[in-house]
């Protein structure tokens, strides 16, 4: 078709999907919850504050409008 109207058509890419290992996932997810526990517990109470006020002010960041 392309060849009789002598013009390209534009197609959209086909990415291939991504497929995760289950295993890979399942180790990830023990040592998450793990290490999350685990930097809680050693944090001082002045050091979790810091962090959550760190991470407030970056969710409540003004972002610029869009021209």
């Amino acid at each position: 078709m392309e060849k009789i109207i002598g013009e390209k058509w534009a197609r959209p890419k086909l990415e291939p999907k991504r497929v995760k290992n289950p295993h890979a996932q399942a180790l990830s997810a023990l040592g998450a919850s793990k290490g999350g526990k685990a930097r809680a517990e050693s944090l001082t109470a002045k050091q979790r504050s810091k962090i959550a006020k760190k991470a407030a002010k970056a969710r409540w960041k003004k972002k610029p409008e869009a021209a």
